[in-house]
């Protein structure tokens, strides 16, 4: 069975839209910056409405709260075990002020030492094409989405 998660895309009209991201946390990304940002999102507790859980990692990964009306986007597919429903909201956030959620690993591998990252590093707002490039591969499917349903 495949892991249910969800995500939030803000965005905001400015000279076009732009949408934030984050960049993901962690030694495997840091040094990564093409496909290495995400929609904040994460996994759907159980029993959790899967929009309130979208809401809840948003928050959990950037420490800004989401308001307002909020744009289905769909279910994502991911990869073969993991499928991701977002939804979209228009706001505005710093991103200088980011605060994330921590997770802990073994790093570096096979040292036994245990260390925390944040789940997200840092955000950004981005145009469409720099958020094309930006995005994991598998992600670009919902922003794709996104901008098909903000030109209508």
């Amino acid at each position: 069975m495949a892991i249910e998660s969800a995500g939030l895309l803000l965005y905001r009209k400015r000279q076009g839209p732009e949408v934030f991201l984050v960049h993901m946390g962690g030694p495997f990304w840091a040094r990564k910056d093409i496909a290495a940002w995400s929609i904040p999102k994460g996994v759907i507790g159980p029993q959790e409405d899967p929009l309130a859980a979208a809401l809840r990692e948003f928050q959990e990964e950037t420490g800004f709260t989401a308001k307002g009306d909020v744009l289905p986007l769909g279910t994502f597919q991911q990869n073969k075990s993991k499928n991701l429903t977002v939804w979209a909201a228009e706001g505005d956030c710093d991103p200088a002020q980011l605060t994330s959620t921590m997770f802990s690993m073994e790093w570096p591998p096979k040292s036994g030492k245990m260390r925390q990252f944040p789940e997200a590093d840092r955000g950004d707002w981005f145009d469409e094409k720099t958020a094309l490039e930006k995005i994991v591969r598998g992600q670009r499917p919902v922003l794709e989405a996104f901008y098909a349903k903000l030109s209508r």
